[in-house]
């Protein structure tokens, strides 16, 4: 049998409506490509699975107990993976025609770049803020209480969020939003997986930094575009965002991430 070009792993939690979507999207986006599809249902209860058995049966799905969150919930379809290279696509993806040979060919062109993302924007065309420089301490403070106002706060923040580039070029990033991730797999297995310490959140910043750590590239490719129905929380609710469950969880995990890897800011162009 001949190894699939891309293996694309999408996770659901009580999305199956969305992933039945994103799923017939990536078959039409690319007719011709060699691409196996694999579905990861998290305890959800809903009917994805079913859907997958009824309406795609070539996609391989994959049953876990309990829902165990983004990081191992992935881990599961990366492990049972066998393409070139991975793709982790979030359910509320659309693929564009043409996107994934595209970033397939990127990756191809590019040995030494281990992780790679295209550009993502809302479904009128603004651009999403997806590539970012790794994170101070202080960065889960500002973006999550009142602080964020502060005028040197928002000067970090726009930094952080690399807001003062156009996101037009090809370039080196420090690490890339998990929403859509094209990872060779040779350099995976060298790297290792998603680290499963972190529930939700983070565990893209921590990929990132690990395939960086391990001398391969990070690359946000302006070249491919894909929407993401991504729904972000406005500034007016950061405060309230303090007593929401979501943000406790995120807070957790940069707890995580600070512990694993210390205050150290590391410039991803330098080997550290």
């Amino acid at each position: 049998m001949i190894k699939p070009r891309l293996s694309v792993i999408i996770l659901n939690y009580k999305n199956a409506g969305l992933v039945r979507q994103c799923v017939q999207g990536v078959f039409k986006s690319s007719p011709r490509l060699n691409i196996e599809v694999i579905v990861v249902d998290n305890a959800s209860g809903d009917d994805c699975l079913k859907v997958m058995a009824e309406k795609f049966p070539q996609v391989k799905t994959i049953a876990l107990d309990e829902n165990y969150g983004f990081a191992k919930g992935n881990n599961a379809g990366l492990k049972q993976a066998t393409g070139e290279y991975a793709l982790i696509l979030n359910p509320d993806v659309a693929v564009l025609p043409g996107a994934l040979e595209k970033l397939i060919a990127f990756m191809d062109e590019h040995p030494k770049v281990g992780i790679a993302g295209p550009r993502l924007t809302n479904p009128d065309g603004a651009i999403q803020m997806s590539a970012f420089t790794f994170p101070h301490f202080w960065l889960p403070i500002f973006r999550r209480t009142p602080l964020g106002y502060w005028p040197q706060a928002r000067k970090q923040l726009t930094k952080y969020l690399m807001e003062d580039w156009d996101h037009k070029q090809n370039r080196t990033v420090d690490w890339l939003l998990g929403a859509c991730l094209i990872v060779r797999r040779e350099a995976l297995q060298k790297v290792g997986l998603l680290d499963e310490r972190y529930f939700m959140y983070v565990e893209d910043t921590d990929l990132c930094r690990r395939f960086w750590q391990s001398d391969y590239q990070v690359y946000y490719v302006a070249d491919v575009t894909i929407v993401h129905y991504h729904q972000r929380a406005s500034a007016d609710a950061l405060f309230l965002g303090l007593f929401n469950r979501i943000t406790w969880i995120h807070l957790a995990s940069w707890i995580k991430y600070f512990i694993k890897w210390g205050l150290r800011v590391p410039h991803p162009t330098m080997c550290f």
